[in-house]
C-alpha cells in the first residue's frame, strides 16, 4: 500500500499547479453534484489532489521565504500552524 501511495505522490509532484488551477472550478462543480457513479468519486479525488498541490506549494513557498529572510528555520516552526483546517465544500 505504501509503495502504491508513494508512486501516486511521485506522479502528483510532476503536475503543474497553474494547469491544475484551471481545472479547479470544473471538478468543484462536478463534485457538488452528487451521484453514485465512479466518475463522481474520481471528481472528488481530483478536486482534493488539486487542493493538496496548491497547499503543498503554499507551505513550500512560505518556508523558502522564511529561510531566505532568516525569520525561522523550518525545524523550529510548525509548518501546518498557519494552514486552515479543511472544510466541507457545499
Amino acid at each position: 500500500m505504501e509503495n502504491t501511495l508513494s508512486k501516486i505522490a511521485d506522479k502528483i509532484l510532476t503536475l503543474d499547479e497553474a494547469s491544475l488551477t484551471g481545472l479547479w472550478k470544473k471538478y468543484k462543480a462536478r463534485m457538488e453534484h452528487f451521484d453514485t457513479s465512479k466518475e463522481w468519486e474520481k471528481s472528488v479525488l481530483i478536486f482534493f489532489v488539486i487542493n493538496s498541490v496548491r497547499v503543498k506549494n503554499e507551505i513550500f513557498n512560505d518556508q523558502i521565504i522564511n529561510i531566505r529572510s532568516g525569520k525561522q528555520s523550518p525545524r523550529k516552526k510548525n509548518i501546518l500552524k498557519d494552514v486552515p483546517y479543511l472544510k466541507r465544500v457545499k
